[in-house]
């Protein structure tokens, strides 16, 4: 039992908590019968992203060792919105919405989870027979004071941003699914503790042994900072091209390396241990990021797919003809800039090619100069702008870089960027 439990937690970034997980897989095995571990599946876009692959893994984790994976649908809390972690009210979805991309979602999840021991229900099953007099009653279980705990309600009201009364029931309908299919576990990320927390209260309230709550770490987006989302259009779908998401893996900041492999590559504390040493020793952090594209594309596609993928990506490198670091180096047109950390991509451009004061940068044309901030945002649109060959599509990527990298911009500008020391 104490091996089960290691398993289980591993990676877990907060469970509340393990003694009653202990006590749940005792109980469990005692009986005969499996846990019920839920997650909920947020079906706000068509794909599955490797951010939300860090909980399903832990799912099918608990699958192997022989439980049933209880997955959620929110059709009914989608048209509410998920406020967690959000500064403004977030878009409604329609049950429309909802269907069409779970049409796309029932097949990825299962190149994750065993169809076998997984369980899909939808939320409106339970949340719209309750009715006024239902939806009366199950309010009266919370109070306002607890949901108003929750930090983006508080951080919004602060700000003078409109919190609507709507999306103050979302806690409480996520947390009644809970009670709906009698849970023993939920997983999450650590941005749902709240919602987690009122669903192991509303149990109590109706009854029920109180759910273990198991947080994973969230995974951050490509540039950095702000978590993987599809909102936030700064994710790797699990259905991208092999090509494409090694591309797309090839470019995040080097500060996220370490991270990208322990939760997307899924390295184990060996490997880690590995992957700390060689970035310690200075080596170039480009050769890492490679062995973790490949991993992760071999993950979902297959070891075959991987090498061609990286082959492709070569390709791409060389038929964009950016220049060798070893070629640019002694290039004296060629613009160096040293960046402190945490610089937008945008500023940078700007700095380098940008037109000032009728000035332009030393080495270049004044025709090439480009005119202004907006006309920099509309290049990297465009997918005209590259880091190491690899496109950059945010307007917000921020730099985090350890070693020098190519930065090019159209077809005839380029740079050398160097970490600050």
């Amino acid at each position: 039992m104490t091996g089960d439990i290691a398993a289980l937690m591993r990676g877990v970034q907060e469970c509340v908590t393990e003694e009653d997980l202990k006590s749940k897989l005792e109980s469990a095995a005692g009986e005969g019968r499996s846990l019920r571990v839920k997650l909920g599946i947020d079906a706000t876009g068509p794909c599955i992203h490797l951010g939300f692959a860090v909980p399903l893994r832990k799912l099918c984790d608990f699958q192997d060792a022989g439980h049933t994976a209880v997955l959620i649908v929110g059709d009914f809390t989608a048209m509410i919105g998920d406020p967690s972690g959000r500064s403004k009210t977030r878009p409604q979805l329609t049950r429309q919405d909802v269907e069409a991309n779970m049409a796309r979602y029932e097949r990825q999840l299962f190149r994750i989870l065993i169809p076998e021991r997984t369980e899909i229900r939808y939320n409106s099953e339970w949340s719209e027979p309750l009715g006024t007099r239902g939806v009366l009653e199950l309010l009266g279980k919370y109070t306002i004071a607890q949901i108003l705990q929750r930090e983006d309600f508080s951080t919004r009201l602060d700000a003078g941003n409109p919190v609507f009364l709507h999306e103050l029931l979302y806690p409480i309908f996520q947390g009644y699914d809970s009670v709906a299919v009698k849970a023993d576990v939920e997983l999450g990320g650590y941005d749902q503790r709240l919602n987690l927390i009122v669903g192991r209260e509303l149990q109590r309230e109706f009854g029920q042994p109180a759910q273990v709550i198991m947080m994973m770490p969230l995974l951050e987006g490509l540039s950095g900072g702000a978590k993987m989302s599809k909102s936030y259009d700064n994710y790797v779908g699990i259905e991208d091209e092999p090509a494409d998401m090694y591309g797309k893996l090839m470019s995040i900041p080097d500060n996220l390396i370490e991270q990208y492999f322990e939760l997307a590559a899924l390295a184990d504390a060996e490997e880690m241990a590995e992957v700390r040493k060689r970035l310690a020793s200075g080596e170039n952090p480009r050769d890492l990021k490679a062995q973790m594209a490949r991993a992760v594309v071999g993950i979902y596609y297959s070891a075959e797919a991987a090498q061609d993928a990286e082959a492709e990506f070569t390709k791409l490198f060389s038929k964009g003809k950016v220049p060798l670091l070893e070629d640019i180096e002694d290039m004296d047109e060629i613009p160096v800039k040293r960046l402190p950390p945490e610089t937008k991509l945008v500023d940078v451009i700007f700095d380098l090619f940008g037109l000032k004061e009728g000035a332009h940068p030393e080495g270049y044309h004044a025709k090439t100069a480009i005119k202004s901030k907006g006309e920099v945002r509309r290049l990297i649109k465009q997918g005209a702008v590259s880091i190491e060959g690899v496109k950059i599509a945010d307007i917000d990527h921020v730099f985090s870089i350890t070693s020098k990298v190519i930065l090019k911009v159209g077809k005839r500008r380029f740079a050398l960027l160097v970490p600050e020391a």
